[in-house]
């Protein structure tokens, strides 16, 4: 199994205003709880012991809450960003503390998936990054966005072009490796799906991992009531 997951946790979440005016976008309340927590409980019951979160606005009220992860046995590291360094950005800055290979997960997005099966296929693919897919048939609200070769590459990353009828969508979940960090464009921001999927894409260097699972994310709020009305089923 993984022995780290990653966990991008730093996004203000504008759409969700006003409550994150006063709340970082992954401490939106679901049932008293965190959105968050339910991510670490989830990633903790998979196996996964160590979890790096890396935070930016209002990190204060994560860190407070969260501490060293043993309430949820597991534990937890930060990594804090002083400026919006972007999805990529903010994984470059926190390179000291990776591990040779790790899970990256979106703090605002949960995918019930089996990371012992995610890790299975990655032990195929030696020093192969790894994004997990979903074949979304339209039930979710956003538009597909990979497409992928017939020996399961990445072969095509487009974010926002509906029009392309492109079969699959990104879930939420990636695999990693110290040395792609190496190789992240020197700017700020730099973002994972404008600046490195692409180039993944282009080289052929990332392989993809089916989800038998849709993904929520909660980026406005009806996509957060979407998730307070499934998330049990999870739980």
């Amino acid at each position: 199994m993984f022995d780290q997951a990653v966990i991008l946790a730093g996004g203000r979440g504008t759409r969700l205003a006003p409550l994150t005016d006063t709340l970082p976008k992954v401490m939106a309340p679901v049932e008293e709880h965190p959105f968050l927590e339910y991510q670490i409980q989830y990633l903790q019951r998979q196996g996964i012991r160590s979890i790096l979160l890396l935070l930016g606005y209002r990190w204060e009220q994560v860190k407070d809450y969260f501490g060293n992860g043993h309430k949820w046995n597991v534990e937890i590291e930060y990594s804090v960003e002083t400026m919006p360094l972007g999805t990529a950005g903010c994984l470059s800055n926190a390179y000291e503390k990776l591990n040779d290979v790790f899970v990256v997960v979106y703090g605002d997005s949960f995918l019930p998936c089996d990371y012992s099966l995610m890790f299975q296929h990655s032990q195929q693919y030696d020093q192969t990054a790894i994004m997990t897919i979903y074949p979304n048939q339209g039930e979710l609200p956003v538009p597909n966005n990979v497409r992928v070769s017939p020996d399961g590459f990445l072969q095509q990353y487009i974010k926002d072009r509906p029009d392309l009828k492109l079969e699959y969508v990104d879930a939420g979940a990636l695999v990693l490796h110290l040395n792609h960090i190496d190789n992240f464009p020197n700017k700020i921001p730099a973002s994972l799906e404008e600046d490195i999927f692409p180039d993944f894409a282009s080289a052929g260097t990332m392989q993809t991992f089916m989800s038998k699972h849709r993904f929520y994310d909660i980026g406005t709020p009806s996509r957060l009531d979407q998730f307070r009305q499934d998330f049990s089923q999870f739980f």
